[in-house]
């Protein structure tokens, strides 16, 4: 049975609908329906791609040969011949007084840009990237929250044909280098502090342990932000854009490095994805126009810091010439209700955060009201149905759950205005996405779970990994599993109706009996409990063949207690909902859930140490948070070891 339909269909005054309009009178196509225009977008990705760059009006300096010259996984090469520049597509739109940039902070006034006005800084902080030296391929790196340097930075950055990575302040030293000496910055851009709701937090120790740990440094530059003073030896943001010269884009090649994004880092090395220009460009037109219905003039809020691909994504609703809102701070300071006033505060016509602040909304009974808001976005974790339920209930707008990653900068699979929207479900796959779920023998499977996989090569997948010349560990995180078929590593269940479900990390995926059984559910269930604040779910298995153990980790609310009652509370509704197969041998409160900075569960990470290994070899304090608890699991395994 199909589930319950949240929201039905609309395309009238969206800009999918204005695509299919284009479509028809432009390219004599014509479709019945979502599942009709994303076949033809697979199964002719050159005509595909090409209506993007036609539609959206690309700005190419020379013009590309063909689309796509080859669609071999890895090494598909896409538009080649042509020259561009993402900055340029971010500012140039010919409406001076139109508003670019809102900003709040924890720690500041608000600040706005109209896009006249962000162009003049990015020419001033372009005029002084070059004369420090900054030229094509070398690379930019910030310390930086989520302000309008970071963003006036980038863009000056790109402008130049130089490469960009960013970390976050709330990043440790350790984190920050892990990350950052990968790819030898000329220029680091840095604040001595930030402010985090009430807290001031001091970062001139780790400034001055991340300027020791980059030898390639020739020059830092002082960002002033909060009420540390900024460290000596430094340039200053305002010498930096002492001088005016008029903003030009240096055209570069479609596949010309743009920035460095990279991934958690909590098991080892960060990965340092290499993403282009023209790739980018590209998905983020599609993305923030036929998934987020991203129209000039609206105003998108997306909580995240510098450290999260939803800040790139984030930052390229100006290719729509859209307002970017940005927000530097506690997104729940003084309280729960702090982003949804913030979002009517900044009129935001989409705002996007994350199913954990849905769900600690819905149990604290919290009444949002944002008369601006067309479009509530959701990733980072599944959102379970009952956040469905209380995000369309309380908000009466469609909620576009979507689930992509950082190797694409974008989403898989994700809602549209020509999908309907079911409770507990993501619509459908994004247009130009071959995605499906493959069993252990590369079988496509339906209403089972399965592997994502991605069947062809899209712009945006990475144009490397930095100092992967041979692409060795490329192939190795996306394709030994399926050669030629890109896995991205969740484990997923597509409907009969072409909606589909996250059901976690196929890493992290449980197999009791041969059953195999997706975490998220998990925590749908265990989470809706009153009492129960977090909660992470690992199955040892046997290596006998038998049924392994079901660990469950609660943290718990104040003020409440993990008695046989709630022990049996817990147990009963994960067997009436899920399934016997479902209840866990043991509960054992935790104080924290450790997670990733963008809020995904350690559950990996967590079985390892309960398998044996040193918490240092697979955790990676400075980048999770709620790390403290990692000391729960190591006495866990000594007591389990100690009795075996």
């Amino acid at each position: 049975m199909s589930p319950e339909i949240l929201r039905a269909p609309g395309l009238a005054g969206t800009a999918l609908g204005g695509y299919a309009d284009w479509l028809a009178a432009e390219r004599g196509l014509s479709f019945a329906d979502y599942d009709a225009l994303w076949r033809w977008s697979v199964d002719e990705p050159e005509a595909f791609w090409a209506s993007i760059w036609d539609h959206f009006g690309v700005r190419a300096h020379e013009p590309y040969e063909r689309v796509l010259a080859s669609a071999t996984m890895p090494g598909a090469q896409w538009f080649p011949g042509a020259t561009l520049n993402y900055a340029e597509h971010a500012l140039v739109h010919g409406d001076d007084d139109a508003l670019a940039v809102v900003s709040y902070s924890d720690s500041r006034a608000e600040r706005r840009l109209t896009f006249g006005q962000l162009r003049a800084e990015v020419a001033r902080a372009r005029a002084g990237l070059r004369r420090l030296g900054v030229g094509p391929g070398d690379r930019v790196a910030a310390y930086l929250p989520n302000i309008p340097e970071a963003l006036v930075a980038f863009l000056a950055t790109a402008s130049l044909g130089a490469v960009w990575a960013s970390c976050a302040p709330e990043f440790g030293a350790r984190s920050v280098l892990d990350r950052l000496s990968q790819i030898e910055p000329k220029v680091l851009l840095a604040v001595p502090g930030y402010a985090f709701g009430a807290k001031d937090v001091d970062k001139a120790g780790d400034v001055a342990a991340i300027r020791a740990g980059l030898p390639t440094l020739r020059h830092v530059v002082g960002v002033p932000h909060g009420r540390q003073e900024v460290p000596s030896g430094t340039l200053t943001w305002a010498a930096l854009l002492a001088s005016e010269e008029p903003l030009e884009f240096l055209p570069v090649p479609f596949d010309h490095p743009l920035y460095v994004l990279y991934s958690s880092g909590t098991t080892g090395l960060p990965k340092a994805i290499v993403h282009g220009h023209g790739g980018i460009l590209l998905e983020h037109l599609k993305l923030h126009a036929f998934t987020m219905d991203t129209r000039p003039g609206d105003r998108v809020l997306w909580f995240t810091t510098t450290a999260w691909t939803m800040w790139n994504i984030l930052v390229s609703a100006l290719v729509r010439r859209a307002t970017v809102v940005l927000h530097d701070g506690n997104p729940q300071w003084p309280d729960l209700t702090a982003q949804w006033r913030l979002a009517a505060r900044a009129e935001a016509t989409l705002l996007g955060t994350s199913p954990a602040y849905l769900m600690a909304c819905r149990a604290e009974g919290v009444e949002p009201e944002v008369p601006s808001l067309r479009t509530l976005g959701v990733t980072g974790s599944p959102l379970p149905a009952e956040g469905f339920d209380w995000a369309a209930g309380r908000l009466g707008v469609a909620v576009n759950s979507m689930s992509g990653g950082t190797d694409i900068c974008s989403a898989f699979v994700a809602g549209n205005p020509w999908l309907p929207v079911y409770r507990g479900e993501i619509p459908g796959p994004c247009l130009g996405v071959d995605v499906a779920a493959f069993d252990p023998d590369g079988r496509e499977v339906v209403d089972e779970l399965g592997e994502l996989v991605v069947r062809a090569p899209l712009p945006s997948m990475p144009v490397s990994f930095w100092n992967d010349a041979g692409g060795e560990r490329y192939r190795a995180s996306y394709f030994d599993t399926y050669p030629g078929v890109w896995r991205h590593g969740d484990w997923v269940r597509f409907t009969e109706h072409g909606s589909c479900v996250i059901s976690g990390r196929s890493d992290a995926t449980l197999n009791r009996g041969g059953v195999r059984l997706g975490t998220a559910e998990f925590y749908a269930v265990v989470e809706d409990l009153p009492g129960i604040a977090d909660s992470l779910v690992v199955h040892l298995e046997d290596s006998g063949g038998g049924p392994g153990e079901l660990l469950l980790f609660v943290a718990l609310s104040d003020g409440v207690r993990l008695d046989e009652a709630l022990r049996a509370r817990i147990k009963a509704a994960l067997r009436g909902q899920l399934s016997p197969r479902h209840v866990p041998d043991v509960i054992e409160v935790v104080p924290a859930i450790p997670r990733t900075l963008t809020g995904k569960k350690l559950e990996a990470p967590v079985k390892q140490i309960l398998r044996g290994r040193p918490a240092a070899e697979v955790i990676n304090t400075g980048a999770t948070t709620g790390h403290g608890a990692v000391a729960t699991f190591v006495d866990l395994h000594r007591r389990r070891a100690a009795t075996a």
